[in-house]
């Protein structure tokens, strides 16, 4: 039996379609009648504390989403295995928030706004994308996926992971001690990290006061597409304000819905989406989670888990 526990989202939808794609395999939803004991799959987003009350014979956690940090602070989080969200399209989709907002700072968009505002016509050229390095932090599937769409726009790549990675054309730092050498030459800083303890807060005055300061009119510009826990937001106004950032583009925030009171809403060098960078989509993550329940009961491995002790 497959157990829908979905919060904030369309449990009911999801329900009637994993319901076409598995058949006779029975998918019920929280107000169903159905004995916990039966449960073999939870799928869940934003679990409750109920959550997994008694789930005796339960096999995988099937998560929503790509990013399993919340899932794993749950109290009463059962010692299963967790499948996360791989998905061709939520990859897509993230890379072309990243595309978008890159080329917009690349171009100086902050700059020329002023300008138009201004009513002041003053042709400041924007460095070549040759010229201009973009440093990801983070090189799992949606890092990967961003380098792929960032390359053939001939812009100098570099990225920082916690393990070395060998990707071509791409310049690779990996672990704490090589930080501060990634975030030397790199002009545009794109976090695509999972939230873990040794990541949280890594958007700080320190690491943005590391970034290169004499590419981009108006200083280096930041793109959080990841985790709110990654930014310190008192820390971006602050370097917005006296230029240690030109620009930053933030679509995830400490808490959310970003509060009316935040400073950062009235920020014009900040552009503000809220936590839509990336979705996942109804149809392909179902045929996903499905696919992989009927090859699990069928004796196949599980794929995309979760290693606990990493934290993603």
């Amino acid at each position: 039996m497959l157990l829908l526990h979905l919060s904030d989202v369309d449990e009911a939808r999801w329900g009637e379609q994993f319901r076409a794609a598995l058949g006779p395999y029975p998918v019920v939803r929280r107000r169903d009648d159905f004995d916990p004991a039966d449960v073999r799959y939870i799928f869940v987003w934003k679990p409750q504390p109920d959550a997994f009350d008694g789930l005796s014979g339960l096999k995988t956690i099937l998560s929503l989403g790509a990013g399993v940090d919340a899932l794993l602070k749950h109290p009463a989080l059962p010692d299963v295995p967790i499948v996360r969200f791989v998905d061709q399209d939520l990859s897509q989709r993230m890379s072309d928030y990243v595309v978008a907002h890159v080329t917009m700072h690349h171009r100086l968009y902050t700059r020329f706004q002023a300008d138009q505002k201004a009513r002041r016509w003053n042709q400041i050229y924007p460095p070549a994308a040759s010229e201009t390095t973009v440093g990801i932090m983070g090189m799992g599937v949606l890092g990967q996926d961003a380098v792929r769409r960032l390359k053939p726009l001939g812009f100098a790549l570099r990225s920082w992971s916690r393990t070395a990675r060998t990707i071509e054309g791409v310049e690779g730092f990996a672990g704490a001690e090589y930080f501060d050498a990634f975030l030397a030459d790199t002009d545009i800083l794109v976090n695509l990290l999972p939230l873990t303890p040794e990541t949280a807060g890594i958007l700080n005055s320190d690491t943005f006061g590391k970034l290169r300061r004499d590419k981009l009119s108006g200083g280096p510009a930041i793109i959080n597409a990841a985790r709110g826990g990654h930014q310190r937001e008192a820390d971006i106004v602050k370097a917005l304000a006296d230029g240690t950032l030109g620009a930053a583009s933030l679509d995830v925030f400490e808490t959310e819905p970003l509060p009316a009171s935040s400073p950062l809403w009235a920020i014009e060098n900040c552009y503000i989406t809220p936590h839509i960078a990336a979705i996942s989509n109804e149809k392909s993550g179902v045929a996903y989670f499905s696919e992989i329940i009927r090859k699990h009961e069928t004796g196949e491995p599980l794929i995309n888990v979760v290693d606990r002790s990493l934290g993603y």
